[in-house]
């Protein structure tokens, strides 16, 4: 692990907090907790003064400095990953695929910026109204430990770009990907004060950036649990939010499905990063005539998979009494060796059971049965999240027909690979508020604002 690229300058705090390999518990590096008070009231102090001078930028001037960034990630890639996957258990090849995405979403949104256009509207009294974009302000960005590189360039990219300052606490699970990330910004030419990192306790600090009425904008990336305590504590200063939270995806195979490609889909959906990500497909609905040979393509397609450890023990006893108390058949899997668990298949799960009900975020694939189209969409939409899913069919008007349906903010024909810089990334009901990516997330650091002019 290159020991210079997160090698960076923190406080003294006098409370240090440890960071360890999830795969055999080795520690990695003691950190300071920033959760007091005057550390992040001088962290908020400083992105709110460095505001004015970095909004005054051109977009232009704020892309040149970006692209730089960006082409520093890229060069550090094999770097990055080997921190990725010391500190988060993530797989070489899915680390860097990682950081190759995380630096897709940086000069997507140096360019991007640079289209924020506003309007000339024709008045009645022959006047003028003008409508302007302006970045909101100082933006605070609460970034998860599944996507360590990823969640930091997708919310603090668009941001920079648009000409806010940014404050990023990054989870104490997987802090050393953010520090490398953001120690690259810096040498790239992003001021210090602009981009800051805050380490360490997660409810102090979340609650001392809810609360500050400098901070016009938070984006949290979590379980809805969290995510609703975070707006709670928001409601106050009346900011603006970014939410992407839980996830409950189903994975729809109509039996006119190519199922080899369909069974592909779904392992690599299932259990990329051992099922530690918010889009991956959680309940697998197959129509009934084709139910069993659709369980046994994926079971055979489990055999020799590599898997990542779960991030710690506390993980692995919630995925295993999920599968445990469960009561389905168990088709392969179902044991764990320290914080890694087996791929594993249940069969003949049910509506009515906790896993169908839950965020797994572990690496199991539940399999329900259905028997029509309209069966399958009340299923797919029996829950309070909709943040992705996935239809597999060869009728594509079946397909349209379904996606238009089924209440997700993502939907995946045929494919799994839905999310890109230019794309769009936000569920529906409780799986969050606003979007990320695309221009839709340079909107949410843009603030709208109305000029008349008198003739």
């Amino acid at each position: 692990m290159n020991k210079k690229l997160i090698a960076h300058k923190f406080p003294d705090t006098g409370k240090d907090f440890e960071v360890r390999n999830p795969a055999n518990g080795k520690l990695l590096a003691k950190l300071p907790d920033m959760g007091g008070t005057k550390f992040i009231t001088q962290t908020i102090d400083n992105a709110d003064s460095a505001f004015a001078e970095w909004k005054a930028k051109t977009a232009w001037e704020r892309a040149e400095i970006l692209h730089k960034w960006s082409d520093l990630i890229l060069a550090h890639k094999q770097e990055i990953a080997k921190i990725m996957h010391s500190e988060s258990g993530k797989l070489m090849s899915e680390s860097i695929a990682e950081v190759e995405y995380a630096a897709s979403f940086i000069p997507w949104s140096a360019e991007e910026a640079k289209r924020s256009y506003g309007e000339i509207i024709p008045m009645r009294n022959a006047a003028r109204g003008i409508v302007a974009k302006e970045p909101i302000g100082v933006v605070a960005a609460i970034t998860p430990w599944n996507f360590p590189a990823a969640m930091i360039t997708r919310k603090t990219a668009p941001a920079l770009a648009v000409g806010c300052t940014v404050i990023c606490k990054p989870p104490q699970a997987t802090p050393l990907t953010a520090i490398a990330i953001h120690n690259l910004g810096l040498q790239a030419g992003l001021p210090e004060a602009v981009f800051q990192l805050v380490l360490g306790d997660s409810g102090a600090i979340g609650e001392a950036l809810c609360a500050s009425k400098k901070i016009r904008k938070l984006s949290f990336t979590g379980s809805t649990e969290i995510g609703k305590k975070l707006m709670e504590q928001c409601a106050s200063t009346m900011k603006k939010v970014t939410m992407e939270l839980g996830g409950n995806a189903p994975f729809i195979v109509f039996d006119d499905a190519n199922l080899e490609k369909a069974a592909s889909g779904a392992v690599s959906s299932r259990f990329r990063n051992s099922g530690q990500t918010c889009i991956c497909a959680n309940r697998f609905l197959v129509q009934e005539n084709i139910y069993d040979e659709f369980a046994k393509l994926v079971v055979r397609k489990c055999k020799n998979l590599e898997l990542a450890p779960l991030i710690n023990e506390k993980a692995v006893q919630k995925v295993d009494a999920l599968v445990k108390n469960s009561k389905a058949d168990l088709l392969c899997g179902g044991k764990s060796n320290g914080n890694f668990y087996e791929p594993t298949v249940l069969k003949n799960v049910t509506a009515k059971m906790e896993i169908y009900n839950e965020e797994i975020f572990g690496p199991v694939l539940t399999l329900v049965k259905f028997k029509t189209e309209a069966e399958a969409v009340k299923l797919a939409n029996g829950t309070p999240y909709g943040l992705a899913g996935y239809i597999y069919t060869g009728d594509l008007q079946k397909g349209w027909r379904v996606a238009e349906q089924i209440e997700f903010g993502m939907v995946g024909i045929n494919e799994t690979a839905i999310s890109a810089a230019h794309s769009p990334f936000g569920g529906y009901k409780e799986s969050g508020i606003g979007r990320e990516g695309a221009h839709y997330g340079i909107e949410e650091y843009l603030e709208t604002k109305f000029i008349s002019i008198a003739k």
